[in-house]
């Protein structure tokens, strides 16, 4: 028991320290992604505070398991490097005595990730949508940059010379809008402001001292040039608004928990299904009236009788009634694919945890070193494989070329495969990664000499 608690304590400081690191660096990352749409723009410290606050929960379902991971292979490699597993070893304690521990743990930690995934990660996601969705109403001009077109608002170019963030006052605005293919219709100002009519709906653009400059391809040598001293346009602004993403509801797919997501999928499916009986109807139509079709003449121009002509007419459009019940269904399957994905990545990433336990532990005794940088190092060449193979499993399951299953387990599925080979070999006989070659690689003008005595 004494062994257990012991090994138990060796993970405990090096999880807690790759977990704070690792947050670390994502914090950073997602700093540096959105410092230029946060910082500088009039917001209040506390907004953005919580803004980045309803962010962490994404960041912790991704740093968790890494954590288990760069904790097993350093907790492991110090006791291999200190010769404790061997002292271990001679007293009759298997590697998978040794494991135990950690490995009890790891299911503790995959059960409270998995509630995460489905009690708190949804609400924060969708807390920080509607948080840029209020940002988003209260200064409208905040997706505007000075001296760069901005396309925001449908068939609308903005640009700006300068913006007061404070205010939400514009200088120099040019305007060019798209919305009749066939003018072309630009605005010029010296100063406006954007803003929200009182139901959200709509964007004015109030604009001072300006010229609209008009002219229409449909009728050759047609220009209009208008001077105002004040004037308002109103532009949609369903773009800025939060969209139904699914039935009946405001969330979208990282935004609800599985059980909620379970409900859409029975809904999509029953449609699907509904679809796929049109479907079938309108094949065995197609086909009684293919067989019709054989026998008309080869010819089919006004000379046919009229009965062949209108059963052409009636088989074309029941052909198109085929194609658009197929890509109904296709829809309809590719919507709840789309869930799907979602709701096993809740559970595959927790399940992660477990697996790197498998993964970890014989690595660690190989390498024999209880570093940081060394189990970051081999961590992330093995995190890059699985967030290779979950990324890439997502996309083809969104387009339906594998389910959704293999798309989110197929990583987890390679680990484990992998780990119980390593933990197997490692348990019954002693191998040690040797990482000396990789000093060969280094000029040797940049080697010290101790370096070079030892290689």
């Amino acid at each position: 028991m004494l062994i257990f608690l012991y090994i138990l304590k060796n993970h405990a400081t090096p999880f807690v320290f790759s977990a704070a690191t690792l947050m670390g660096i994502f914090l950073l990352q997602f700093l540096m992604k959105a410092a230029d749409k946060l910082v500088g723009k009039g917001l209040d410290f506390i907004v953005i505070f919580e803004l980045i606050a309803y962010n962490l929960a994404w960041m912790v379902v991704l740093v968790i398991p890494m954590a288990v991971l760069v904790a097993t292979l350093m907790a492991f490699g110090s006791m291999s490097q200190n010769n404790e597993i061997t002292v271990i070893k001679s007293s009759g304690v298997s590697l998978y005595k040794m494991m135990l521990g950690p490995f009890l743990a790891s299911i503790l930690v995959a059960g409270l990730l998995i509630s995460f995934n489905n009690d708190v990660l949804p609400d924060a996601n969708h807390q920080a949508k509607i948080l840029m969705f209020e940002i988003s109403q209260k200064k409208p001009t905040l997706s505007i940059e000075p001296g760069i077109f901005s396309q925001e608002v449908n068939n609308t170019a903005i640009l700006v010379r300068d913006i007061d963030r404070k205010t939400g006052m514009m200088t120099q605005i040019t305007l060019y809008d798209y919305s009749d293919p066939s003018k072309i219709n630009i605005v010029t100002a010296e100063t406006g402001k954007l803003y929200f009519t009182a139901d959200m709906t709509k964007l004015i653009m109030d604009l001072n001292n300006g010229e609209i400059h008009e002219t229409d391809q449909k009728e050759n040598g047609l220009y209009r040039k208008l001077l105002f001293s004040r004037h308002k346009i109103t532009m949609n602004a369903d773009q800025f608004s939060i969209q139904s993403s699914g039935i009946g509801s405001h969330r979208g797919d990282r935004e609800l928990s599985a059980e909620d997501m379970w409900v859409r999928v029975d809904s999509l499916m029953a449609l699907r299904n509904s679809y796929f009986t049109m479907f079938m109807a309108d094949v065995n139509r197609y086909f009684i009236g293919d067989s019709l079709e054989k026998r008309r003449p080869a010819k089919t121009d006004d000379t046919a009788p009229p009965d062949f002509r209108n059963m052409i007419t009636k088989l074309q459009a029941q052909k198109n009634l085929i194609i658009s019940s197929s890509m109904r269904v296709d829809m309809m399957q590719g919507e709840a694919d789309k869930y799907l994905v979602e709701i096993h990545k809740k559970y595959s990433i927790p399940v992660a945890c477990i697996i790197f336990i498998l993964l970890g532990s014989p690595l660690g005794i190989m390498t024999r070193k209880g570093g940081f940088g060394m189990a970051a190092s081999i961590s992330l060449f093995f995190f890059l494989i699985y967030w290779a193979f979950l990324i890439g499993g997502e996309k083809l399951a969104d387009r339906g070329i594998v389910t959704p299953l293999w798309g989110m387990w197929s990583a987890n599925l390679l680990m484990g495969v992998l780990g119980i080979i390593l933990t197997n070999k490692t348990a019954k006989e002693t191998i040690n990664l040797d990482f000396t070659f990789l000093k060969k690689l280094i000029p040797k003008k940049w080697r010290s000499e101790e370096t070079d005595e030892n290689t």
